[in-house]
C-alpha cells in the first residue's frame, strides 16, 4: 500500500514539474516574444498565432519532461499537463482582465493545449 502512494506521489509530482516547467518556457518565450514587438514592425494580426505556437511548445516541452521519469500513461499524464497548464492560464487571465471570455479562440486553445500535452507525454515516456 505505500509503495503504491509513493508512485502517485512520483505521478503527481512528474505532473506538476511539467506543469511548471511549460509555465517557465511561456514566460521566457513571450519576454523574447515582446522584445521582439518592441524592436520591429511586427503585424498585429501575427500575436495570437504566436501565442498559441508558444504555449504549444511550452506545452510540449513541459509534458515530455515531465514525463521522462514516468515510463508509462504518457497520454494521460501528459493530457493533464497540458489540461492544468490552461486552466492555470485562464484563471491568471479571468482574473487580470474583467472582459473575460469562452470564446472559439479559447476553446481552440484548450484544444491545442491537451493535444500538445498528450505529444509531449509519448515523447516523455518513449525517451530513453
Amino acid at each position: 500500500m505505500e509503495n503504491m502512494q509513493i508512485k502517485e506521489n512520483m505521478y503527481i509530482n512528474n505532473i506538476l514539474k511539467g506543469v511548471f516547467l511549460s509555465l517557465i518556457t511561456t514566460i521566457v518565450l513571450l519576454l523574447i516574444f515582446s522584445i521582439v514587438l518592441t524592436y520591429t514592425n511586427v503585424q498585429e494580426n501575427v500575436i495570437s498565432p504566436v501565442i498559441m505556437i508558444i504555449t504549444a511548445i511550452s506545452i510540449l516541452i513541459g509534458s515530455s519532461i515531465g514525463n521522462m521519469k514516468i515510463k508509462k500513461n504518457g497520454l494521460i499524464n501528459g493530457g493533464l499537463v497540458g489540461l492544468i497548464y490552461i486552466i492555470i492560464i485562464y484563471l491568471i487571465s479571468s482574473i487580470l482582465n474583467w472582459k473575460f471570455s469562452l470564446n472559439m479562440q479559447a476553446i481552440i486553445m484548450i484544444l491545442v493545449s491537451i493535444v500538445f500535452g498528450i505529444l509531449g507525454g509519448i515523447i516523455g515516456v518513449n525517451k530513453r
